[in-house]
């Protein structure tokens, strides 16, 4: 039977699912993004009942070589189960930063064959990998034996639509002993252009047993219910509909509410706050513009430009959270329609 065709037996988001021997609170997992899930937004998430969040790929040459960012990426900070995202192009490196990972506390390793990005797959890592299949099952390889933590795999459906040899690598990948597979419903060469193939990822679904986790355009409960049905996948994996919404994938795993205009205003000074401890008043003032953006684009959409501009200009940190405060507090007006329509 057609995965599609057993939606009335799709677990309920809010369940808990298990990998190898890890039970995961919900069926709701942040995405790893680069730039986006440091530890201040992992943080968030986590607190607002994500059931699952990644760090950011953590590249495994540089990791191994003491590259501070690397390390950066790496810390946890009391989330349970933690798990690490990493990035590469050769086996060795991989394994090394592998062992690195679990003998700093990752609960599973993840292995990035998804990231578009031109700077990622200009150095045959991220979705560059699915080009080469046999290359791609010898990083794999390598990560699987050298560590006793669960090994899992995001990718995309194929490099293009000539190659859309995801099912192939999953099926070897399973064979390995990777204990998760994610899948996002693009190829590489559509970045993030048209719309995610939900329908595709079920080919994945019928040639391997371990859970399938699906990921593309998942911005409501809506969207979530529709993608487990369409793909036969056990979870889903939420990214860009998070972004200025740390709380987003709780919400759809019923474990929070969203926020009122007050909440919002509050979890935004904090996350503010959180940055500048992280990284540093300097550079943490220049990390949070994107975050802050985000908010102001889906909670504030009276904002002038002008208002705007001074937000992301200024470096005095009192002056900018106070600003965004006030352009968030305008905007309280239209939170329900912005709520509604995302």
């Amino acid at each position: 039977m057609c995965p599609k065709d057993e939606h009335l037996k799709r677990p309920a988001l809010s369940s808990q699912f298990k990998v190898a021997g890890l039970t995961f609170r919900n069926r709701v997992v942040l995405a790893p993004m680069s730039g986006v899930t440091d530890l201040p937004f992992r943080q968030l998430a986590w607190r607002f009942g994500a059931g699952l969040v990644v760090t950011e790929m953590v590249a495994s040459r540089e990791l191994v070589g003491n590259a501070a960012e690397s390390w950066a990426r790496l810390r946890s900070s009391g989330i349970d189960p933690h798990v690490v995202q990493l990035a590469g192009r050769e086996a060795y490196w991989m394994a090394e930063a592998a062992k690195i990972v679990a003998g700093n506390g990752a609960a599973v390793v993840d292995i990035n064959m998804g990231c578009p990005a031109k700077k990622v797959t200009g150095g045959y890592s991220g979705s560059a990998l699915m080009r080469d299949p046999d290359h791609a099952l010898s990083l794999i390889e390598a990560t699987v034996k050298a560590v006793d933590v669960p090994v899992t795999l995001k990718m995309r459906l194929g490099w293009d639509d000539q190659s859309i040899n995801a099912p192939l690598i999953a099926r070897r990948a399973q064979d390995a002993g990777v204990q998760m597979i994610t899948i996002h419903g693009r190829t590489r060469m559509q970045f993030y252009n048209g719309k995610a193939d939900w329908d595709a990822i079920a080919a994945v679904r019928e040639v391997i047993s371990i859970p399938l986790v699906a990921n593309g355009d998942v911005a409501t409960i809506a969207d979530a219910h529709e993608i487990l049905r369409r793909s036969g996948a056990d979870a889903v994996m939420v990214g860009r509909s998070s972004q200025g919404r740390p709380w987003h994938a709780g919400v759809l795993a019923g474990a929070a509410a969203h926020p009122d205009i007050a909440g919002i205003v509050s979890i935004v000074e904090e996350h503010y706050a959180m940055m500048l401890d992280f990284y540093g008043a300097d550079i943490g003032i220049r990390h949070a513009r994107k975050h802050l953006g985000w908010y102001l684009e889906r909670f504030a959409p009276l904002a002038t430009s002008t208002e705007k501009a001074a937000i992301m200009t200024s470096t005095d940190p009192a002056a900018v959270i106070a600003r965004t405060i006030a352009a968030l507090s305008a905007g309280a007006v239209s939170l329900q329609e912005t709520d509604a329509a995302a």
